[in-house]
Formats: structure tokens, sequence, C-alpha cells
């Protein structure tokens, strides 16, 4: 039970737009689960006025924030620390007021990989993984993903450039490679299949590559919705295993930085029960 007695401590989520957010819903669940008196709070913030709403959160006692897009990069500017993963993400998801300074960190690899090895029982190592898009989601993600012992990781995408750039960072961690959606190599069948991409969101036809889809591949889109996004169709069109929205990442990257603000780890199962997400 909440002790109604302390400080309420404020939190909030900062994108634009951000009314869609379920950030709220998951940090107030925690919140009840855990014991913990906190007030979680939407913040629409445009752009040009990122530094004001951040420092002006700060000065007026909150504790810390959720940065979600277009925020995630431009934020990492006003951090007087950044911790080795968010360094590596060049993009920061969450932000810890403490002693007067900014502690930027990025939690969105460890939610990925929580959700796959504990909410799905996914072991990666030895595993195939193809990565659609290279956005500042796969930047986020290959890092974590390289962790876990792989055989391969191919990040694909329509510029290759951008892919190559990625897979550069990235080339002492593993055995990490490039390509065009149309050139996505098919020797072996992929393990674990990655949308990083918005096309199908957007409206735009998905540059999916069919023949890297087989009876034995788990497709995972980073997004999510309260109806199967267009890739998860298409993967299930397509007869991978399973094929599954980010939802499960979304709540585990949340509590991880439940976390990092409040020194307690949540237990996400119940959360995830009663958003009705886990399949």
């Amino acid at each position: 039970m909440v002790d109604e007695t302390t400080t309420i401590d404020r939190y909030g989520v900062m994108g634009y737009p951000v009314s869609h957010s379920r950030s709220p819903v998951i940090h107030r669940l925690f919140a009840l689960h855990t014991g913990q008196n906190i007030q979680y709070e939407l913040l629409q913030v445009a752009p040009e006025k990122l530094e004001q709403a951040v420092r002006q959160f700060q000065r007026t006692g909150g504790r810390g924030l959720n940065i979600t897009v277009p925020h995630k990069n431009p934020v990492s500017r006003l951090c007087d620390q950044l911790s080795e993963r968010a360094s590596t993400a060049e993009a920061v998801n969450t932000l810890i007021f403490q002693d007067n300074e900014i502690i930027g960190d990025n939690t969105d690899g460890i939610g990925l990989l929580r959700d796959l090895a504990v909410n799905f029982g996914i072991n990666l190592e030895g595993a195939n993984i193809l990565i659609l898009g290279a956005g500042g989601a796969t930047r986020g993600i290959t890092g974590p993903l390289l962790e876990m012992l792989p055989k391969s990781l191919v990040i694909a995408n329509r510029s290759i450039e951008r892919a190559r750039v990625i897979a550069d960072c990235f080339k002492n961690s593993g055995p990490v490679s490039a390509c065009r959606f149309d050139a996505v190599p098919v020797t072996e069948a992929y393990d674990l299949v990655i949308n990083a991409t918005s096309a199908g969101l957007r409206g735009e036809t998905p540059p999916y590559p069919a023949a890297a889809i087989s009876e034995n591949s788990f497709c995972y889109d980073l997004s999510y919705g309260l109806k199967p996004t267009p890739f998860s169709v298409w993967a299930r069109d397509q007869g991978a295993a399973r094929s599954v929205m980010g939802w499960g990442m979304l709540v585990e990257q949340a509590a991880e930085s439940f976390h990092l603000w409040r020194g307690i780890r949540p237990d996400t199962s119940p959360v995830l029960k009663q958003m009705s997400i886990t399949a």
C-alpha cells in the first residue's frame, strides 16, 4: 500500500506528440504494486522548447523523466553524465535528476532483451538475427543483442549507407553486417526478425523481405498497437513461428527506468497481464 504521508515524487514522459503514451498507466501500476508514492505526468513539449521544459521540470522538484520521440537524441546534450548504454546508443530515454545534475540513460535495449528472454524464453546465443531498419531504435538495441552472442546479426535498410554506419559502430562487438532490404542474405534461416521501421504504420508499402521468414522465425515488431501492426500481420502471413508486438519491451524498459529512479525493480508480469498484452 502507498504511504500517503510521504512526499509525492514527480516523474513524467516528455515527447511530441505524447498523448498516446501508455507510460503513465504502466508507472502508476508499478507504484501501486511496490508501494511507491509517485506522480507521473504526460508532458507534450515541442522540440524548440525541450531544454526549457527539462530544466523547469528539474528546477521545480522533478525526480526523473522518460524521453520519447523526437527528443531521444537532442536531450543527450543537456546531460551532465551519460551511461555507457546511452553513449553507445547515441540516444537517451531516461533522465535521472540527482545532486543538481542530469544523468542520461537508455533502457530500450535491456527492455527488449528482458522481453525476449524472460517473457518469451528466447535464447539468442548462436541465433541468426535480422533487424529491419537503421534508425535510432536499431542503434539502441544492436549492442545489447550482440552481447547475447548470436551467430550473426544483419541490419537491413532501404539505404545501405545508414545500415553500414551502425554496423561499423559495432563491428568490434560481434558478427554484424549491413545490406539493403532487397539484398538480405538468406543462406540460413533467421531465428529472430526484428522490425525497427515505421513504414507500415505510416501507410507506406513495407519493404519486408519474405525470403527471410521461415517456420522457425520469431518475429518481433518494436511498434505496438491495440490491433496487430502491418509487420506482425505480414509475418504471420509468411508462416513465422510467432509474431508479436513490442508491448513487452515497452513495459520492461519502463521497469528498468523505475528501478533507476526508485531502487526497486517492479514485477512486470501483473502489469503485462493487467494490460492484456502478454500475447
